[in-house]
């Protein structure tokens, strides 16, 4: 395994080579040493999960010369990686663990590669990709990426309306806004349906909590700031450890905006600007640096 963290995989990369070393069939020590033909291909849980790209997450059982049994991934060419060295331990027929001579690699692309800005502004939000990318805010997102990242992408029109808002920030608060719409691990739509309550932000820092809560009324996902609550529309992209959403308004965190009071809620000063400064009144919050004020 020294090996293996040596080469400092990123850890969406690490669990799918880790899910090409569970096969979904039992293999104890004998049936290692009788693979009918001499080979067979066996599914593992890289390609169960649907994770594998194609049949990527098949692996080649082989019995070698000398009583060896060799393993390898499918698409490698015919190279086995890996052999059998002896068996940990065996339920026959439910599980068996082995100990191999080497990690087999899954060939899987790097969740990096996906470009998050690009995915927003092909499917109706790249008002906000560009104001990610303006601010700088994008860099924070895609360090994000790796380990686990759930984007809220507000509508072209959405955004539209909340410019004049926008502007009136100062450009650590608009990062500070910005980084409020994404959440730093994956969440799936289930997952936000059966996991209501407070969730954390990239804008979260300390005291300064950025926090919104989640719920959910039959089909329909909610997302309330105290400010101001959106509806998620539907996703745009979703390829663990990414996940995007398309929502109806901007999110607004009660650390910038005034929060809304029951028989405020309907008055147009509801969302207003707060009058004192907030917590994060410093221009280099959240991690970010050098960011000028002449920058969206």
């Amino acid at each position: 395994m020294s090996s293996l963290l040596a080469k400092h995989y990123s850890l969406y990369t690490l669990k799918n080579i880790l899910s090409l070393h569970v096969l979904v069939d039992y293999f104890g020590s004998k049936k290692l040493h009788r693979i009918s033909k001499r080979s067979t291909l066996t599914s593992t849980m890289f390609q169960a999960t649907g994770a594998a790209p194609g049949t990527s997450g098949y692996v080649n059982i082989t019995n070698l010369k000398g009583g060896k049994v060799g393993f390898g991934a499918e698409d490698n060419e015919g190279k086995l990686d890996a052999t059998f060295v002896k068996s940990i331990k065996e339920i026959p027929y439910n599980i068996s663990i082995a100990l191999n001579s080497a990690e087999a690699e899954a060939p899987t692309a790097a969740p990096s590669q996906l470009n998050l800005t690009e995915i927003m502004s092909k499917q109706g939000c790249k008002a906000f990709a560009d104001l990610l990318t303006a601010s700088g805010a994008d860099d924070k997102f895609n360090e994000n990426m790796d380990a686990g990242l759930t984007v809220f992408c507000p509508t072209d029109s959405a955004v539209k309306s909340f410019m004049p808002k926008y502007k009136n920030l100062t450009a650590s608060k608009k990062v500070s806004l910005l980084l409020y719409h994404g959440i730093p691990v994956f969440m799936s739509l289930q997952m936000l349906k059966t996991n209501n309550g407070v969730m954390n932000t990239l804008a979260t820092d300390g005291a300064n909590s950025y926090d919104f809560s989640v719920s959910n009324e039959d089909e329909v996902v909610s997302l309330d700031t105290t400010v101001v609550t959106t509806k998620v529309l539907g996703i745009l992209k979703e390829e663990e450890p990414l996940i995007v959403f398309k929502i109806n308004k901007v999110l607004m965190p009660k650390e910038l905006f005034k929060q809304v009071v029951a028989k405020e809620a309907n008055t147009p000063e509801a969302d207003a600007p707060a009058d004192s400064e907030p917590a994060d009144a410093e221009d280099n919050t959240n991690g970010v640096q050098g960011l000028g004020g002449g920058r969206l």
